[in-house]
Order: C-alpha cells, then structure tokens, then sequence
C-alpha cells in the first residue's frame, strides 16, 4: 500500500501565507504516514492566468530555485516524496507550467513540463506557458513511477496512455479548474462531472490508479472582464477499475490521506486486457490533426 495525501486548498494573494499553510498540511499528513503528498497546480499564489499581465512573469523562477530549495528541506526532513507544481522561468522569455518531483531526501528528482495549454476566457495559459518539450515520461522515485501531468492534460487520453505505455505506477494531475459564475446550475454540473468522468475513464483504460488535486474557492479577476472562477475542489483519488476511493468537498479546503494499493494494477489489467488487444497496427491515424 501506497499511503498518500491529497493537499486542496483556498489561496490569496499573500504568497507566504499560501506557502506557509501548505507546509502545515504537508506536515500534518506526514504525521498520518503519508508517504507521497501531492499539492495542487501552480500552489504558491493566485491563479494568475485569468489575465494577460506582463508584469506576472515576475512570479516565475528558476528549476533548482527557492521553491525546489524550501519544499525539498521539508521533504527531506518529513522523509515524503512531494509533487510540487511551479511556474517555470526556464530562460528570459521562455516560462513553463511545470510539475517538480522531490525524492524523500530533499532533492529534484524529475520534472515534468504541461504539454498540453489552454486560451479560453480566464485561463489564457498561452500568453504565459511554453508547451512542454519533455514528452509523457514517468518519474521514477522511491515509492513508484509517478506518471506526472498537469491540468488541461486530464482531458487527453493519448497523455495517460503513453504514461501507462510507459511503466507509470498511477496518474497524478496537479489541477486548477472551476466554474464561471453566470454559468447555470446545469452546466456547472456538466462540466464537474465531466472533468471527473474524463479522469476515472483514463484510470479503467489504463487499469491505474488516478489522483487528481484541484484547488477550491474564489479567485477574482483583476481585469473585471469576467466575474472570476470558483474553483470546485473536488480532489479525488480513482482505481484502476475507475472507482472513487476517496473524495474532497467541492465548497471547501480538505487534507485527504488514503492508501493506494498499486498492486491492484496487475490484478484488473488481467481481467481487463486492454493493453493486450490494442490494435497497434491500426492507430497510425492518431498522430494526424484530422483525418479528411
């Protein structure tokens, strides 16, 4: 068993203060025995995507940086390996959306860089993130192949198959989605329940294990364009037959720890053979746009 904590959180714009909270979460879910903790995407401030401001690019920082430094002493110290999810300055101009993995002894084990970046009203991403350039790789640490992806890949299953194709233990996707207030009560639902289905759908394709942690609460939008996002929490952890193992309130911030069985993995996919009966000879089509 994989013993694991789940971090969903309500940030403002005081970045120490946000900081300083996750640090008490982690500690207090590495006193239950989590051996894994997973934060939320883009974890230390606001989620500054709801705007185009030059300006925010001064929040960015460097992989090793103070971030990396912080968070691996306290790994190291709790002896937990943490996914961590950071706004990347890889080069003057050059920003990405990346997840960073920090072994139990403090250091940097692996990186993974957002692939897939959204542009819609209040998440204009591309303004600010380069796509990833590091491909669908698992990072191999101390308690398992993490399959690392960030957000808007939730919605993709060509990402959680080449993880999986790749030897990932389970899926983990640092996440930060919500609704738009003047959207209805039907439509709110809609999207959660598709957001979810999406994500328990790659754990039965894939027979993995799937954690997702999104933020909770209201973030304001600076510019007044749009009425702001309330981010729906909803963190959950998934099996390998897609079922919810546990699951955090949707109004509300919440330290779940559960325990992942990873063995279950071989279990299922021998009942369930997909990756037996995938037609390898017949996807060519897959890495076209469109097929006219």
């Amino acid at each position: 068993m994989l013993k694991t904590g789940l971090i969903q959180q309500s940030n403002t714009s005081n970045i120490e203060d946000n900081i300083q909270r996750l640090e008490k979460s982690i500690r207090e879910l590495a006193g239950k025995g989590a051996q894994l903790i997973v934060l939320q995407e883009l974890h230390n401030s606001l989620y500054f995507c709801q705007t185009e401001d030059t300006e925010t690019f001064d929040l960015a920082e460097t992989i090793p940086g103070p971030s990396t430094d912080r968070f691996g002493k306290l790994a190291a110290e709790l002896g937990v390996v943490l996914v961590t999810s950071l706004f990347e300055k890889r080069a003057p101009g050059l920003y990405h959306n990346t997840a960073v993995v920090l072994e139990s002894d403090g250091t940097v084990v692996g990186i993974y860089r957002k692939m897939h970046i959204p542009d819609d009203p209040a998440y204009y991403e591309k303004f600010y993130f380069t796509p990833g350039d590091l491909d669908f790789n698992p990072i191999d640490t101390s308690v398992g192949r993490l399959g690392v992806l960030v957000c808007w890949d939730q919605w993709f299953p060509e990402a959680a198959r080449l993880m999986a194709l790749r030897g990932a233990d389970l899926l983990i996707y640092p996440t930060a989605i919500g609704w738009e207030s003047t959207d209805s009560p039907e439509e709110k639902a809609r999207q959660k329940d598709a957001w979810t289905i999406s994500q328990r759908g790659h754990a039965v394709a894939n027979g993995l294990p799937v954690i997702s942690v999104n933020r909770v609460g209201f973030e304001a939008d600076p510019s007044g364009m749009t009425k702001g996002i309330q981010f729906w929490g909803n963190s959950f952890v998934a099996g390998p037959q897609g079922e919810i193992v546990t699951e955090a309130p949707t109004d509300s911030e919440r330290n779940l720890i559960i325990d992942i069985d990873l063995e279950r993995s071989e279990k299922v996919r021998r009942i369930w053979p997909f990756f037996r009966d995938r037609r390898i000879d017949a996807y060519q089509g897959l890495t076209k746009r469109f097929l006219d």
